[in-house]
């Protein structure tokens, strides 16, 4: 067996995440006459929640819209400024839809759960 070259192996995963896609609307859309449904587990959702905490229901009403559930345990312990300037990005740059009440408390909530150690 050969290895695959850089474009096959990205054409391969172009694939698969068009899969994946299609598999998920399925699973959402009435089931039609001989069409079945399937649900699929993303790798790094198996057991992940959020720390509970002030917020944590903002965090996931708005951040797991776009993000894996383990998404954010894989950043660095970030400070207060770096966790504003991150959804003040997915707000301006990515257009989120997070009101400003919402966002604050995902700020303070992020910087306490996931903010470095005092």
């Amino acid at each position: 067996m050969r290895p695959l070259s850089f474009a096959a192996a990205a054409g391969a995963c172009a694939i698969v995440a068009l899969a994946a896609v299609t598999v998920s609307r399925a699973a959402v859309a009435p089931a039609a006459a001989g069409v079945s449904t399937a649900s699929i587990t993303l790798p790094g959702d198996l057991s992940f929640q959020y720390k509970p905490g002030p917020g944590s229901v903002a965090a996931s009403t708005y951040c797991l819209t776009c993000h894996s559930s383990a998404y954010v345990s894989t950043q660095p312990p970030l400070d207060r400024a770096h966790w504003d300037a991150e959804v003040t990005k997915m707000r301006k740059a990515y257009g989120a839809a997070i009101p400003d009440v919402a966002a604050a408390q995902i700020v303070d909530y992020l910087t306490a759960s996931y903010g470095p150690s005092p």
